[in-house]
């Protein structure tokens, strides 16, 4: 079955719509859809039952956002059950206020002068968590930031002035708090970690312990080889493969349903689509 697993919409840091993300996977082709927005799953009901009058396929999904020192782990969860998994939810919420005011108050210190007001301004629903990216465009609309890409890469990345880690799960934690949801846990393009690729397998042998299911292998950015190394890994460690575009906008580099994925039936049988 052709899937694209790892899509964004208006609620997290995408600009697409779910019934946009239904149409763009109807015309590529693609049977099963997953909305894995950053820290949120508002999306998912909502893609699910537009998905299902196309007749197509969802699974309910989720990104979140970990780090282990200053590696950025992007963890990725399908097939959660959201009751059991609300309090973690409320987590990534709450937390990502507290974030986003710590990082205000850095950007006021370097002479960036913008508010929470300014921040949520550009936020799609006041009921989901404060994106990186909200603050971001907060500052280029007020002037400060000409490239948005750029001002990310000055001042809100890992190590920069005004970074902040405040609430960030561990890896461990992300998997663990998907698993004890009865989710299946995946890690997200595990070819863009900062890391080497012998400290990045030791750290997947890590998670597995902590319930890993599977990588993501077939990913936008990834190279051939790339795939071909981890499909061998998830091969010899018994996980998941799994793929995705990671799309975020209409008319970017990433489209739906590219690269073309297609999941195996142990995947399908996990995620409760057969």
């Amino acid at each position: 079955m052709r899937a694209d697993l790892h899509t964004h919409t208006v609620y997290s840091d995408g600009k697409l719509t779910p019934d946009k993300i239904v149409d763009f996977a109807c015309g590529a082709g693609v049977r099963l859809i997953a909305v894995t927005d950053h820290d949120c799953m508002r999306a998912c009901s909502e893609l699910k039952t537009l998905a299902e009058n196309r007749g197509l396929f969802a699974v309910n999904g989720i990104e979140v956002s970990a780090y282990d020192g200053d590696i950025k782990f992007h963890t990725l969860g399908y097939n959660i059950d959201e009751k059991r998994f609300a309090p973690f939810l409320k987590r990534l919420l709450d937390s990502s206020f507290e974030r986003a005011e710590e990082i205000v108050f850095k950007l006021n210190g370097l002479g960036i002068k913008i508010t929470a007001d300014d921040v949520d301004r550009q936020r799609y629903s006041l009921e989901t968590p404060v994106h990186s990216m909200h603050i971001v465009c907060a500052a280029a609309e007020k002037g400060y930031a000409e490239n948005i890409r750029e001002f990310y890469k000055d001042y809100l990345e890992c190590g920069k002035p005004a970074f902040s880690r405040i609430g960030r799960p561990s890896p461990a934690e992300a998997v663990e708090a998907i698993k004890a949801a009865g989710g299946v846990a995946v890690l997200a393009h595990p070819a863009r970690i900062g890391t080497t690729a012998l400290k990045l397998e030791e750290k997947i042998k890590s998670l597995k312990a902590s319930g890993l299911d599977g990588i993501e292998v077939y990913y936008t950015t990834h190279t051939e080889s790339e795939k071909a190394y981890y499909s061998e890994l998830c091969g010899g460690l018994g996980l998941l493969k799994t793929g995705g575009s990671d799309t975020h906008t209409e008319g970017g580099g990433r489209k739906i349903g590219q690269p073309a994925f297609y999941a195996e039936p142990r995947l399908l049988e996990k995620l409760g689509i057969v």
